[in-house]
């Protein structure tokens, strides 16, 4: 049995360092002088350099707030408009409820280039073109959101929300006070997918921001790897930078998420 499990391990652990090996790789590199980013050794010298001039000398610091904001409140509208949209299918009855339900989710087939060229007329008419509005509005419906939490909440038992409402709760109470608690699990998935998703937008942050002061994260990575094809230390740096904060919020959401469940999970 102890060797059983020894082999398990092993074999879990190599799988583990192989799928890491490209990222420790990329930090390795981004902490190297230049002269020594195609050696395959440790850097003689840790250098910090190649992180101030992505910063600042390329102004990746300004594409890493413009990131910052549109993930940020792209994720957290879109979480919560979905919450809502949720809540009424899972929890409410209304005409048509079932056919606007699955005419949402058939609207996932249809795939997402198409809407870019009527979301571009429509961002370009109300004058968005290069502001945050255009980056962020276009995709605040998030109908993949919407199914899952909707699945949740059907687990979360109908007593609770009517004793509320017998308590003279306000709707909106209920929604905040009983049910989010109860859903911050996915809540939070939801809310870590949006981020993803909008932090790694590329096309459509290279259609709406035309000027370099507007450029995202990912744009501003493209434009500098197609600019400099031979400064890999930089563009290591680059890279790296463009993962933190994702890694970061993973990092810090895995406890989130036992704690999510443990206070809210409940069933009838």
């Amino acid at each position: 049995m102890k060797r059983h499990s020894f082999w398990k391990y092993f074999f879990i652990t190599l799988l583990l360092i192989i799928c890491l090996f490209p990222f420790l790789w990329m930090l390795i590199t981004s902490f190297k002088p230049e002269s020594e980013a195609l050696l395959i050794s440790l850097p003689s010298k840790i250098t910090f350099e190649n992180y101030k001039k992505i910063l600042f000398e390329y102004k990746f610091y300004r594409y890493f707030v413009n990131s910052l904001i549109v993930a940020t409140v792209s994720a957290t509208f879109s979480t919560l408009f979905a919450s809502l949209a949720a809540y009424a299918f899972a929890k409410k009855d209304f005409p048509l409820r079932n056919f606007l339900f699955w005419l949402f989710i058939s609207s996932m087939m249809v795939p997402g280039l198409l809407y870019v060229i009527p979301q571009f007329l429509i961002v370009y008419q109300f004058q968005w073109i290069n502001r945050y509005e255009g980056m962020i509005v276009p995709h605040l419906a998030n109908v993949f959101g919407m199914f899952l939490i909707t699945q949740f909440l059907k687990d979360v038992p109908d007593s609770l929300l009517e004793s509320a409402r017998i308590d003279g709760a306000p709707e909106y109470k209920v929604f905040f006070n009983i049910v989010v608690p109860l859903t911050l699990p996915i809540i939070a998935t939801v809310f870590l997918l949006n981020f993803q998703f909008h932090w790694s937008n590329f096309l459509w942050q290279l259609l709406v921001a035309q000027t370099e002061s507007m450029y995202t994260v990912p744009v501003g990575l493209a434009m500098f790897k197609s600019a400099h094809e031979e400064a890999y230390a930089l563009k290591m740096a680059a890279s790296t930078v463009s993962l933190l904060p994702i890694v970061i919020l993973f990092f810090f959401a895995q406890r989130y998420f036992i704690e999510g469940i443990t206070q809210g999970a409940v069933k009838e």
